[in-house]
């Protein structure tokens, strides 16, 4: 069985970027970037909560 953290993490291009040699634009651009990855996350974070308060319920009983 494959877990979720047997899995390789992908790794984010260019992290940390040089801001030294973006534009404004560029800039915000990369901002919304990591904004929606942290929505991502945060919404994985959401579903791996209720999926255990789901088993531990179950084990509760």
């Amino acid at each position: 069985m494959i877990f979720d953290e047997d899995l390789p993490k992908p790794k984010t291009a260019g992290f940390p970027r040089n801001f030294a040699n973006m534009s404004i634009g560029e800039l915000e651009d990369y901002i919304g970037e990591l904004k929606a990855e942290i929505a991502r996350a945060e919404g994985d974070i959401v579903k791996k909560k209720a999926s255990q308060e789901a088993a531990a319920s179950i084990f509760k009983s």
